[in-house]
């Protein structure tokens, strides 16, 4: 019976092994998952930056609303204010003749011996006048006041209400104005460190190590303005392959995934050509008819397209399969005319549509 106990069961045995084997091949699957996922971790660095751009892009939005629901309200309070002024301008017009009235008053003012008549039955035409006119000017007098107290409640109302409106509006502006520059900061926070991973990976940024605006992924939509091949030398961004360069999302994207490449076959990917400018575009047509595109209409012109050697530029070769299963992981693919008109094995394109995907 001790003996027994001292030997583990057959099922036992398998079921640790199966676990064993099982951790194995989950350490495996996830080492693979991090390698598809980015082993140099420029794309979701690329991807934070372009997350916190577009929040950037919002607050400073809403910045600019709020500053006009500020201008707005000024507006509106300035047209208060001015219907105040006019109701102060009315208020002295309708004073002017209870003025007029009390001087009158004065010079025919009601004695004793005019009230004692009026009270006795014998009064007069000019007595009786004289009380008809103490008796309008206390009238309108009264509505003088009346109104005089409703127009200086009216005007401590409009007071408050510009006093809590300008706080508010200032406040409000404040907050967002903090949150804009500081959405701002994290953003040039994330594009240098997008810019120092680059730079540790090879990338010549330029002689002093800053940050070159082609390089700023920020900027890449911007390089799309310019027209096929004709963007400037500053608004590209080097690859780590010397002598050539792309549009810098191309150019992130393409470096993270010649990062898998190197893990693969241990050496990076050859390139030949990636971006054209037009004369070279030209030179490329009428050197090589029918296997360039007519200058001015080139992938390569755009910053959008490389060349590859190295055993990518032959059909069916190792490095031609790996990258048909795994560029699209990092926005590059092979497009489909260049499998058969012409075939161009060698040729691959970059599609921030397909990236933005992943």
């Amino acid at each position: 019976m001790a003996l027994a106990s001292l030997v583990v069961p057959s099922g036992q045995v398998a079921a640790q092994a199966k676990t064993q084997v099982q951790v194995q091949v989950q350490g495996q699957v996830e080492t693979q998952r991090v390698e598809r996922r980015d082993p140099s971790n420029l794309t979701e660095l690329r991807k934070e930056a372009e997350r916190s751009a577009k929040e950037l892009e919002e607050a400073t939005k809403a910045l600019e609303k709020r500053r006009a629901v500020i201008a707005g309200s000024e507006k509106e309070l300035k047209g208060k204010l001015s219907a105040l002024q006019q109701m102060e301008q009315r208020l002295a017009v309708m004073r002017q003749p209870v003025s007029q009235m009390v001087e009158l008053l004065y010079e025919q003012p009601i004695a004793a011996d005019s009230v004692i008549p009026f009270l006795s039955g014998n009064a007069d035409e000019k007595t009786l006048r004289a009380l008809t006119d103490v008796t309008q000017i206390v009238s309108v007098r009264q509505q003088a006041v009346e109104q005089t107290s409703a127009l200086y409640k009216e005007t401590e109302r409009l007071a408050g209400e510009a006093q809590e409106l300008r706080a508010g509006n200032l406040l409000a502006e404040a907050q967002l104005a903090a949150e804009v520059d500081t959405l701002r900061q994290r953003s040039d926070k994330i594009v240098k460190s997008l810019t120092a991973a680059l730079v540790k990976l090879g990338i010549k940024i330029d002689k002093v190590g800053r940050a070159a605006l082609g390089c700023n992924p920020l900027r890449a939509a911007t390089a799309g303005d310019y027209p096929n091949g004709l963007i400037p030398k500053a608004m590209l961004c080097p690859l780590q392959q010397k002598g050539n360069s792309l549009r810098a999302d191309a150019t992130i994207a393409f470096v993270s995934l010649n990062e898998a490449y190197r893990q693969r076959f241990g050496k990076a990917i050859c390139v030949t050509d990636a971006y054209r400018n037009l004369a070279e575009q030209q030179s490329v047509y009428y050197r090589r008819p029918g296997f360039a595109a007519v200058p001015g209409r080139s992938n390569h012109g755009l910053g959008l397209a490389v060349d590859l050697c190295g055993g990518v530029e032959r059909s069916g070769s190792a490095e031609f399969v790996w990258m048909e299963k795994n560029s699209k992981r990092y926005g590059w693919f092979h497009p489909s005319w260049a499998y058969s008109s012409p075939f161009e094995p060698w040729h691959w394109e970059y599609d921030p549509k397909i990236d933005s995907l992943l």
